[in-house]
């Protein structure tokens, strides 16, 4: 019986690449797919709890610190929106003045304006933010304006912010890729993007700033038992 159904479903190239990983065998690749697939699912879920947690903890902190007439999201003198500058080169070596706060400041207008402008609450348009601008808040380039008066409050006191930028971003990639439907068991060229990986370093960043989450989390997951399950 003929299995072209399976490339008009998922598409050729998509699905060639998990042919490719069981050497020629289509009913293997499709094995791997569907476990691929569940395996996203299972860190889709953790990574929903952490990234609520994330949130959550970042604006207590900012809260308890912020000393602007308005919420820290809503106060056009926030540090998250406020143009920080850096010299940077293009692609042809020209140095030039970039914001790299753009990106940001656009995510919480385009969040304000979603919500309702001058109406906005600010528990409104913290759940429209992503994942990506959350991600963005313990980059270097938020280390004096964001992380050290504000963020570093929601860690343990000998907390790396270097260390838990990596880990965030990766979470941040790996969630696209499942997001996007794209292959994540192939990670192993990017060890730090590995699937168990992600989730161990995942559970680590999320008992520093949620320990009773972290806790809870713990035994409900369902992403190690995926793992073993790899056909």
């Amino acid at each position: 019986m003929s299995d072209a159904w399976i490339d008009a479903w998922l598409g050729s190239p998509r699905f060639q690449k998990y042919v490719d990983s069981c050497a020629g065998d289509r009913a293997r690749a499709l094995a791997l797919y569907e476990w691929n697939v569940t395996l996203g699912q299972a860190l889709m879920r953790d990574i929903a709890h952490f990234e609520i947690a994330m949130r959550n903890a970042y604006n207590t902190a900012l809260e308890a610190n912020w000393t602007g007439t308005d919420h820290w999201l809503l106060d056009p003198d926030s540090p998250v929106v406020t143009p920080i500058w850096r010299i940077k080169k293009d692609r042809s070596g020209l140095k030039r003045g970039s914001d790299v706060n753009y990106l940001n400041r656009r995510a919480v207008d385009s969040a304000i304006r979603r919500c309702g402008g001058v109406r906005a609450t600010p528990g409104k348009v913290m759940a429209e933010l992503s994942f990506g601008f959350w991600r963005q808040l313990t980059s270097a380039s938020h280390e004096k304006t964001v992380w050290v008066p504000y963020l570093h409050h929601a860690y343990s006191p000998k907390a790396n912010r270097s260390s838990i930028d990596r880990i965030i971003g990766n979470i941040n990639t790996v969630r696209n890729r499942i997001a996007h439907h794209e292959p994540i068991f192939d990670r192993s060229r990017t060890p730090d993007q590995e699937p168990a990986h992600v989730h161990t370093d995942l559970m680590h960043v999320l008992a520093l700033i949620a320990p009773d989450v972290a806790s809870h989390l713990a035994p409900a997951s369902s992403v190690q038992t995926v793992l073993a399950q790899r056909p």
